[in-house]
């Protein structure tokens, strides 16, 4: 699809993202019609959890290839937990580990961003094999190397695990387009995408993100990433995801915020007043 940059609300966004005083990458699309605004979109930026998404897709395709089964039951040990300070609700409520299914795993690291899951599932399709999948689905500029408990480790490993906004636009764009599209639960039947599209929609962290300035009961299917702060610099606050407009269309959006030394509120501000602006622009188009 060929995309139609929309100047006026390119110039919208670079005023919001000022804010941020660091990083700012943003690439959206309607996808059904390419009107769409880009900003530092080409560069690299560091995904932290945004890096699940694509982990957990590569999965998926396995599971579709039937190579792994949603309902396989996969032993998670304290070894396996990821170290104090990193998200992982699964630690925290059975820090002696268990057994859990691959789908359950992949609700964890997508509805909780839980760390230890993502590492669980990383253990069943490797980097590489996430970055073979990448390749097949045409992304290119997206790079997941580490696992969760190596990205805690130091400051710079964050960054060697990185994405463009274009690229992650795309890998939405793939996504949405391997969904049946079809309104039922997911215990009746939907595809494996379908599932992930309704953990994403649940999602617990990121609420004045993406969706912090949405009309009540928009649809948002997303995933978060935030890093550490060193020195008053944080490394990265990320939201990318997909949003329904009030006609039905969808519109997938990035947005990236690194090396920024505003606070929390700021940054996660900037996403939200993005995210805003690009719907204030589709919405009004039927």
């Amino acid at each position: 699809m060929v995309y139609q940059p929309d100047a006026e609300l390119e110039k919208q966004i670079a005023e919001i993202a000022a804010a941020a005083k660091g990083k700012v990458g943003v690439a959206a699309v309607v996808l059904e019609t390419g009107e769409a605004a880009f900003l530092n979109a080409d560069g690299h930026y560091p995904m932290q959890s945004v890096y699940k998404l694509p982990i957990a897709m590569a999965v998926m395709e396995q599971v579709r290839l039937g190579k792994l089964d949603l309902d396989e039951v996969i032993g998670v040990t304290k070894e396996d937990m990821v170290r104090e300070g990193q998200r992982s609700p699964l630690r925290d409520k059975s820090p002696s580990g268990g057994e859990y299914t691959i789908r359950e795993l992949i609700r964890l690291a997508l509805v909780e961003s839980d760390g230890t899951a993502s590492d669980v599932l990383l253990r069943l399709v490797s980097p590489g094999d996430v970055q073979s999948y990448l390749t097949q689905i045409g992304i290119r500029d997206m790079k997941v190397v580490n696992t969760e408990k190596e990205l805690g480790k130091d400051w710079q490993t964050q960054f060697e695990n990185w994405a463009t906004p274009t690229a992650s636009v795309e890998l939405l764009r793939s996504f949405d387009s391997s969904r049946s599209h079809r309104p039922e639960p997911v215990e009746d039947g939907l595809n494996e995408a379908d599932e992930m599209f309704v953990f994403m929609a649940t999602s617990i962290p990121g609420a004045k993100r993406l969706m912090g300035l949405l009309p009540d009961k928009t649809l948002v299917a997303h995933k978060t990433g935030t890093g550490g702060t060193r020195n008053g610099i944080t490394g990265a606050t990320n939201d990318i995801g997909l949003i329904e407009l009030p006609n039905g269309k969808l519109f997938a959006i990035a947005v990236f915020v690194s090396d920024s030394p505003a606070d929390e509120k700021t940054r996660e501000a900037v996403i939200a007043k993005i995210a805003k602006a690009c719907w204030d622009r589709w919405a009004k188009k039927v």
